[in-house]
């Protein structure tokens, strides 16, 4: 073979077949990834579609998640090298369009107009304390949930980032009257001024039951110092005694 020759084979045609076999995942816009087995190092696009079974291939868009989380579009006819480390990840979609929005500043290629919040937050992987909040050009950012639907068609990238979730309220009902609490644990305290607003003598004793609690036991004696976790409809019940 001349040294043009040479100089004119391509990786993919030179890549070292042998006996190793590549691990991938791919999922369509579910992101419910399952693993597929390839033997060729450098696959077609094509291939990796056809290995998961999309089918025809010509209406299908494919993605790659790369390392940091961007999204690269891999063509029917571009070969993908598999031979880096870790595990690689695709996402196919039944589209021949793409919607481009960024997630904690990575940018991502999207094949529907729409995206869900639980796949924002397969993407993101935020902590418990953490919510994903689309920013609001000229508003209040929205804070998204699991169940939330999103749309990408609107003029302008979409930008989505994590923080820390706001504290919730709930609606409780103290001595049979509704009442609202920020976060979900309250204290003795607090529930004897919800019945009882404003300062009280030394000899005026509390006592404060709950039910419907989300703490275990549901339902119970809270104590002086003491605090329980609360959802919505926990009832509490607080009776005054005045010690002579």
């Amino acid at each position: 073979m001349t040294e043009e020759m040479q100089a004119g084979v391509t990786e993919r045609e030179v890549a070292p077949q042998g006996n190793r076999s590549f691990r991938i995942l791919v999922s369509n816009e579910t992101l419910e990834f399952r693993p597929l087995t390839l033997n060729d190092p450098v696959p077609l696009g094509r291939q990796i579609l056809s290995e998961a079974g999309f089918q025809p291939l010509q209406e299908y868009s494919l993605f790659a998640i790369l390392a940091s989380g961007d999204f690269e579009d891999v063509r029917l006819d571009e070969p993908f090298d598999l031979r880096g480390k870790g595990v690689e990840r695709f996402v196919a979609f039944r589209s021949d369009r793409s919607f481009r929005f960024t997630l904690n500043d990575r940018e991502i290629r999207w094949g529907f107009p729409t995206i869900s919040g639980s796949a924002l937050y397969a993407l993101a992987k935020p902590s418990d304390e953490e919510a994903i909040f689309l920013d609001v050009r000229g508003g209040q950012d929205r804070m998204i949930e699991p169940c939330d639907t999103v749309e990408l068609a609107d003029a302008g990238v979409e930008r989505f980032y994590t923080a820390k979730r706001p504290p919730q309220s709930y609606e409780i009902i103290v001595n049979g009257r509704p009442r609202t609490v920020t976060g979900n644990t309250v204290t003795f305290d607090q529930i004897v001024q919800l019945a009882f607003p404003g300062a009280h003598d030394c000899n005026v004793v509390f006592d404060v039951t709950y039910q419907k609690a989300a703490s275990q036991p549901p339902s119970g004696q809270l104590g002086p110092g003491g605090s329980v976790k609360v959802k919505k409809g926990t009832v509490f019940n607080v009776t005054r005694t005045v010690q002579s």
